[in-house]
């Protein structure tokens, strides 16, 4: 099936981070995967820090274009001045690759897969269209499917720690810390998720948060 789509009719705005543009998953794409990212103000991340090597990775090599505005990529501590029109390459998966926006409304197209390998949708890919409950504050809705996902695929840290953001949202703080809890010991990289997302602000006051994601024990270590 063929098609095409204007940027603006594929992307999900949460308030925070890049604006996230799901070409792949409108697209129904199934050989590699590909999505488009903005950064609404200038210093944004418009590729969050990241390589193709963690246990939630593909090892893809990726393929980056910066199709507006302009980007400075990092990519293993090497600073790449990247204008409109430039393509950015990382073919090693074991290389630490971000790029923040020099002008405000950059936008990067990223293509990846590993290979010789089969593409699969990654499982953070597989709820997007979960995550579009978020941005309309479907909050229930976003619970309901993500609990659908756990039971599919149980012990997934991305579905926990999300599940964790809803329920907070809605304001059940016991489920949340609960799920945030699991998210953490599943994937200890989501530790510094919860310090810094907001959807999980009506429980980080509770000493449980304090706990799961380690600040009580920093304090202590600075005191």
């Amino acid at each position: 099936m063929s098609g095409s789509a204007h940027i603006s009719a594929l992307t999900l705005d949460f308030g925070q981070g890049p604006r996230w543009a799901m070409v792949r998953s409108h697209f129904d794409i199934s050989s590699f995967g590909v999505n488009a990212y903005t950064g609404s103000t200038i210093g944004a991340n418009v590729i969050s820090e990241h390589d193709e090597a963690g246990p939630r990775a593909g090892r893809h090599e990726e393929l980056y274009f910066v199709s507006s505005g302009h980007a400075t990529f990092t990519v293993n501590g090497d600073e790449i001045d990247a204008p409109y029109g430039t393509f950015v390459f990382v073919r090693d998966p074991e290389a630490k690759r971000k790029a923040v926006a020099v002008e405000a409304g950059t936008t990067i197209l990223a293509v990846g897969a590993a290979p010789g390998v089969a593409f699969e949708p990654s499982r953070w890919e597989r709820q997007a269209p979960i995550l579009g409950y978020f941005a309309d504050q479907e909050y229930e809705k976003a619970i309901a499917g993500l609990e659908e996902m756990l039971a599919e695929v149980p012990d997934d840290p991305t579905s926990e720690f999300n599940l964790a953001c809803a329920y907070a949202l809605t304001g059940r703080k016991q489920d949340a810390l609960e799920h945030l809890r699991r998210a953490v010991e599943l994937d200890p990289e989501f530790r510094d998720n919860a310090r810094t997302d907001s959807d999980l602000d009506s429980v980080r006051d509770d000493p449980e948060f304090s706990a799961i994601t380690g600040q009580a024990d920093s304090a202590r270590a600075g005191s």
